[in-house]
């Protein structure tokens, strides 16, 4: 730990906030360097590891770094920002993934207009992340939340793929109307509780808004939130928003957008409104599992030869898998399965992260990100055409299908073990068959990938030349998110220490 003074530490997380909105607007002045947006974004990416480095991880359930001012006092709205366990990596992880897409995007400018508007809206999209990450006032929460909105809509719309302005369209559409819903959610928690602290109302764990309030607060909550997890079968903007992204935009909606939602739920609902979530926790159990055998299967059918599969819209369907054993741990409501989802969205978005930049610079090598057009009859043979590429894609996928000593595979432990001993309270007979369901999942998963890896990685085509290999640009954008997936499957401690006491202040009464 580096010793810094709470003042030290506090201006550390307002300069996450501030310094990517201050970038946003200087990239778009006359005369601005075509570096400034990559130096903005190495400049967060310091401050967050200097943070990460200042915290102190003998407290990590305790509120740090905390500024908490009057904003808005006729609504009661305060300016309260800090970090714990549970922030923390999700802060570090938005920081390097926007600093890797900046580097992406200077090696590797997107088709279409203006560049400089390209990364000042990347940096829009950072700022209102960061925000929502360390806000600790639900109506700072909610404003934070939706100002990732309009970044993302015009990344896809603007600089996407073909369908980009229906696929674009259809992300503000489903999420404004489930962030409508979630802001009657939050109100309703601000309102019965008597203040808008997130702080305040955790620590109250409900106390004072009676069973029926707390289940429509979660309700409502929860519909919001799902839409942006993706929790099926509120998913269905995932899919065409994926396909149609740019390759960095595809980066960051499942590295980081996806987990605003899951963040949400540990951070407001589940401490803020614990009876509501008991009573709603079987069914968000249901819905998971439902979502993980869905976007598997969906996968499958794509990954099939002659089925027209596009490779960016499989890695959209099984993140919606992925996300549904997330969203499992949280429903068991125990420390065990709520760690295991902390750590599956951290998982998710170094693994995805890096699916996501392979498969765009696969279309960059080849055009296209058809299975049937890259595989032909005989498979895409990467690993002789360009063998680094080809056994870091094949990397990246059997980190994605859970293998052990991976980074994927931890969370989707934990929280099938947070099944296996649901809360008091839950029916463990439901819980055991999500369970076995979520167990069928994980056979599913590793069924069609191992396909992909088949058709693209191995094979002979013949007459294919060779592909250019990993360049150094590539080399610097891969290397953190490949070495960080291997670091927290042999090293898993690194998170779950973290999260551990957090989760354990958020659930006072869980047991396991």
């Amino acid at each position: 730990m580096i010793p810094l003074n709470d003042a030290a530490t506090q201006a550390l997380l307002l300069a996450l906030v501030v310094l990517p909105l201050l970038g946003s607007a200087a990239v778009l002045l006359p005369r601005a360097p075509a570096w400034l947006g990559t130096a903005v974004t190495g400049a967060v990416l310091a401050a967050a590891l200097l943070l990460a480095a200042a915290f102190d991880h003998d407290r990590p359930g305790e509120i740090q770094a905390e500024t908490d001012v009057s904003w808005i006092p006729a609504l009661g709205v305060r300016l309260h920002l800090g970090v714990d366990g549970i922030s923390l990596p999700l802060i570090v992880l938005t920081a390097l993934l926007t600093f890797l897409c900046a580097l992406h995007v200077r090696a590797r400018p997107p088709a279409g207009p203006r560049p400089d508007a390209f990364v000042s809206l990347l940096l829009l999209l950072q700022a209102g992340t960061l925000a929502t990450f360390a806000a600790l006032d639900l109506l700072l929460f909610f404003l934070a939340f939706e100002t990732v909105l309009v970044p993302m809509y015009f990344l896809i719309a603007r600089w996407g793929g073909q369908g980009r302005e229906r696929a674009a369209w259809r992300f503000v559409l489903y999420t404004m109307l489930g962030s409508v819903v979630m802001l009657l959610g939050l109100l309703l928690l601000g309102v019965q509780g008597g203040t808008f602290d997130m702080v305040e109302l955790a620590r109250a764990h409900g106390d004072g808004i009676g069973h029926g309030t707390q289940v429509l607060a979660v309700l409502a909550i929860g519909i919001g939130l799902a839409v942006k997890t993706p929790m099926w079968p509120l998913h269905s903007w995932l899919p065409d928003a994926h396909t149609a992204a740019p390759t960095t935009g595809s980066v960051l909606l499942a590295g980081v957008l996806l987990k605003m939602g899951t963040y949400g739920l540990v951070r407001i609902a589940v401490p803020m409104a614990p009876d509501g979530m008991e009573t709603l926790a079987p069914y968000l159990g249901a819905f998971a599992v439902t979502g993980i055998v869905y976007g598997s299967l969906v996968c499958l059918a794509l990954a099939r030869a002659g089925a027209g599969g596009d490779l960016k819209r499989l890695i959209a369907y099984s993140s919606v898998g992925h996300m549904g054993f997330v969203l499992l741990g949280i429903a068991t409501l125990t420390r065990t399965g709520v760690n295991g989802a902390l750590f599956a969205n951290i998982a998710h978005g170094l693994i995805t992260g890096l699916l996501f930049f392979l498969v765009g610079a696969l279309k960059e090598r080849t055009g296209s990100t058809d299975l049937d057009a890259l595989a032909g009859t005989g498979g895409a043979a990467l690993y002789g055409r360009a063998p680094r590429f080809g056994g870091l894609l094949a990397f990246a996928a059997v980190a994605s299908l859970g293998l052990p000593g991976l980074a994927g595979f931890w969370g989707e432990l934990l929280a099938m073990l947070g099944a296996f001993h649901p809360a008091d309270g839950l029916s463990r007979p439901a819980f055991l068959t999500y369970l076995a369901v979520a167990a069928f999942g994980t056979l599913l998963t590793a069924a069609y990938l191992l396909i992909v890896v088949r058709r693209v990685c191995m094979g002979d085509r013949p007459g294919a030349g060779a592909l250019p290999d990993l360049r150094r640009v590539e080399y610097a954008a891969f290397a953190p998110l490949a070495a960080l997936t291997v670091l927290a499957g042999l090293w898993p401690a690194v998170l779950l220490d973290l999260t551990e006491p957090a989760v354990r202040a958020l659930l006072p009464g869980a047991v396991r």
